[in-house]
């Protein structure tokens, strides 16, 4: 898809509607990712951290006070049969009953999936519990996870960086790794939806994720319960995969939406390389149950 408006990797402008801060498993306050986001030159941005809303009220003051469009969204981590599934959740009411419940569950077992992984990790490496939450920017109100033990380890001295880690102890293919008990798919975009919000597949075709994708026929599943977008524009979706995915988002009536997954300097992600049409964004604030911040 190439014009004045788009490239081979979606608008050339527009918002960022995937982005991490220090609530999750980012490297830079919300107040950062607007400022950084404004100056950049994107017409918005979306917080999306994982499993919570936690950093939304930061985000809020800051867009405020710089007069910067902002959504608020989660990220939440699914599964559909063999298939882990990130879920992007935007503009949904955060005092809902459902998502509180589903967020203090995913929570909780992010936490004991990860005092489960330090435990096998301190058998070959002298790691500690205490030493992965010393690297959450925001204590308890962090969503811990994987990244955080391996800046553990990358602060211990085994690995020079983050990503090295990533290919090494915390790999997904480690003896180490275990994976997270999570909600399926169906009950995350059933849930958002009653919640006031819209749903979005993040990086569906990303096989650095998954060996196996999402097919037709999970997506459309998916559709038929509400799910409101499909993230096409993103590094991991490649070639004949972004066409399908393309094709599937027209044939069911999805949102195309675009992010950069952004984490600071905790990914290669540049903030803005991939983006969100302003219509896009105009729909999922129309459908949303809570308005844009501005």
């Amino acid at each position: 898809m190439t014009s004045d408006k788009y490239n081979d990797f979606g608008p050339s402008l527009g918002w960022d509607l995937h982005c991490h801060t220090v609530f999750s498993d980012g490297t830079k306050t919300p107040a950062e990712l607007v400022d950084l986001a404004g100056a950049n030159g994107l017409h918005g941005v979306a917080i999306t951290d994982h499993d919570t809303t936690a950093g939304w009220a930061d985000a809020q003051k800051a867009a405020e006070r710089r007069g910067f469009p902002l959504l608020r969204g989660s990220e939440i981590t699914a599964q559909d049969g063999h298939v882990s599934v990130h879920m992007l959740a935007y503009q949904y009411d955060p005092e809902n009953e459902g998502i509180v419940d589903l967020f203090r569950s995913t929570r909780q077992a992010r936490i004991e999936r990860a005092k489960r992984m330090v435990s096998r990790l301190s058998k070959d490496f002298p790691i500690t519990w205490d030493d992965v939450m010393s690297q959450t920017k925001k204590g308890d109100e962090t969503t811990v996870g994987r990244p955080h033990m391996a800046d553990a380890l990358v602060s211990a001295g085994f690995y020079r960086t983050r990503s090295e880690a990533f290919a090494g102890a915390i790999s997904a293919s480690s003896k180490y790794y275990i994976p997270t008990s999570s909600p399926s798919a169906l009950q995350v975009v059933q849930v958002v939806r009653q919640a006031g919000g819209v749903s979005v597949v993040a990086h569906p075709a990303d096989y650095s994720r998954n060996k196996i994708l999402l097919s037709d026929e999970q997506i459309g599943r998916l559709a038929n319960a509400g799910l409101g977008g499909l993230e096409v524009w993103h590094r991991g979706n490649q070639g004949k995969e972004r066409e399908r995915l393309l094709r599937l988002a027209g044939e069911l009536g999805l949102l195309v939406t675009g992010g950069s997954d952004w984490h600071g300097k905790g990914k290669p992600n540049k903030l803005g390389e991939n983006l969100t049409a302003d219509d896009v964004v105009a729909q999922i604030v129309e459908r949303g149950a809570i308005g844009l911040v501005s």
